[in-house]
């Protein structure tokens, strides 16, 4: 989960205040208190909106504009016309709080800092910001919007196709977990600089393998992505994939996936429950370069013709029989802290040559 610097107070800063007025659109006019009286909320209602989005108490300094009010007002509107539940408003500020704020951080890090090279010397940063963000400002947000409807729209169309209101919640999926090996000795051994540029280019390969093959980042933690497939197929393609790219780059390191196949809870876009701890489980165990999966996985690619289940299947495949994209090794069963006894499958491509 994104931490929220929670520490952080209104600045006096003219410069910064410069730059929040023109992002925010608007001047400080408003205590917390003030706010939340000219939006029709209860102070305590406020506060908790206001941490949920994952800003700090300020006590009752005049640091907030129109748009806080008009953000409070909008929250509790949707609440008291009968839209959300008070509980499902906080969660709705909180999910946007913590999504936006690592966005918000990503830019100011990777993006603005180095655009905000001053061009001349004698230039500082601060006096090549303010343009900068004044013209960057519109096409960011516009194109976060269209983002957004986008995943929305994407997100929308699963549940609708969802089998029953139950599916909506508690989903059946493939989800899968890829670990650099080795991590922990990487960051003993190399600058921070070549660790970040490392991170960064196995979270952005990762990210764009598993979109492009039609699967979903839940979240990455730096040595380690977790993705998810609403079919084994097509979790079983990305893992392999994945490994497949890492191997032909000299610079990284090994890589290793557990993919495991089940109902599985969501909560704010993230993923919970006993799938995805096997698909952990299995990817700790996994050996190098090497992609572990559950027996309902391998069940569920025989079900579906991706896989045989046995080499003596393999060959009784007629010509007229669609290939195998897959195959499929039982392993030794071994005890599974938390989870009992269980028979990971060794997965592995049966084409010798990756499908175009």
């Amino acid at each position: 989960m994104h931490e929220v610097d929670h520490t952080a107070q209104p600045t006096a800063d003219p410069l910064a205040i410069r730059l929040e007025q023109l992002i925010l659109g608007a001047e400080r006019r408003y205590t917390p208190f003030q706010a939340a009286r000219s939006a029709g909320v209860s102070m305590e209602l406020a506060s908790r909106f206001w941490r949920a989005m994952g800003f700090a108490d300020i006590g009752q300094a005049k640091a907030l504009t129109e748009a806080d009010v008009l953000a409070l007002r909008r929250l509790a509107g949707l609440v008291e016309a009968g839209l959300l539940s008070e509980p499902m408003a906080v969660q709705v500020a909180r999910s946007t709080g913590q999504t936006t704020a690592r966005l918000a951080e990503w830019q100011i890090d990777s993006f603005l800092e180095g655009l905000t090279e001053p061009p001349e010397p004698g230039m500082t940063r601060t006096e090549v910001t303010y343009p900068l963000v004044e013209l960057l400002l519109p096409e960011l947000e516009e194109f976060l919007v269209y983002v957004w409807r986008r995943q929305l729209a994407a997100a929308t169309g699963r549940v609708v196709q969802a089998a029953d209101d139950e599916e909506m919640v508690d989903r059946r999926l493939a989800v899968g977990f890829a670990d650099l090996v080795g991590f922990t000795r990487l960051t003993r051994r190399l600058e921070e600089e070549e660790l970040g540029e490392l991170v960064e280019a196995f979270e952005t390969t990762a990210a764009d393998l598993v979109a492009a093959h039609g699967g979903r980042l839940i979240k990455t933690l730096g040595d380690e992505v977790l993705y998810c497939a609403d079919e084994p197929g097509t979790a079983a393609e990305i893992a392999l994939r994945l490994i497949e790219t890492m191997e032909a780059d000299a610079s990284m390191p090994e890589l290793r996936v557990g993919i495991a196949f089940g109902t599985v809870t969501t909560r704010m876009g993230d993923v919970f429950g006993t799938t995805v701890n096997l698909a952990s489980r299995l990817t700790s165990i996994a050996p190098k370069d090497a992609v572990l999966v559950d027996g309902a996985l391998a069940e569920e690619l025989s079900r579906t013709g991706d896989a045989p289940i046995s080499e003596k299947e393999a060959e009784a495949q007629g010509p007229e029989d669609r290939p195998y994209r897959f195959a499929l090794q039982p392993m030794w069963q071994r005890p599974v802290r938390g989870l009992g006894v269980v028979e990971p499958w060794l997965l592995t491509r049966r084409a010798s040559k990756i499908p175009g």
